[in-house]
């Protein structure tokens, strides 16, 4: 999936907003908070997608071969896909949708009013 792929999906979803972060990192949030991030930090400046997880979906994509935990954000069970070929789009866009999910429900019931959720 490359980052215009994962603007395009991660704008697709309800009351969504986008801004670019920590030098150029598109930064994805619903609500103020953030569910789902493409970023291009390190030495070889490939983009990296990372997205918020349940503590059982964290576990168990940690374990598998080209997926870590997101730096600084490991301890909220976020991971990174260390490479792009890590997983399938497909699966990408089922793992930011429950990322969403698991953000959107985090929020207050007025807000979620507020935003038409």
């Amino acid at each position: 999936m490359t980052r215009k792929e994962f603007d395009r999906f991660c704008g697709s979803l309800p009351a969504t907003a986008n801004v670019i972060q920590w030098g150029n990192a598109s930064v994805w949030k619903v609500g103020g908070k953030i569910f789902a991030i493409c970023s291009n930090w390190g030495a070889d400046e490939t983009d990296k997608i990372s997205f918020k997880c349940s503590d059982l979906t964290y576990a168990i994509l940690i374990e598998q071969k080209g997926i870590i935990p997101a730096p600084y954000l490991a301890r909220a069970k976020w991971v990174q896909l260390a490479s792009l070929d890590a997983m399938q789009d497909q699966d990408i866009k089922v793992y930011i949708r429950e990322a969403y999910s698991i953000i959107k429900l985090k929020l207050t019931k007025t807000m979620r009013k507020k935003l038409g959720l």
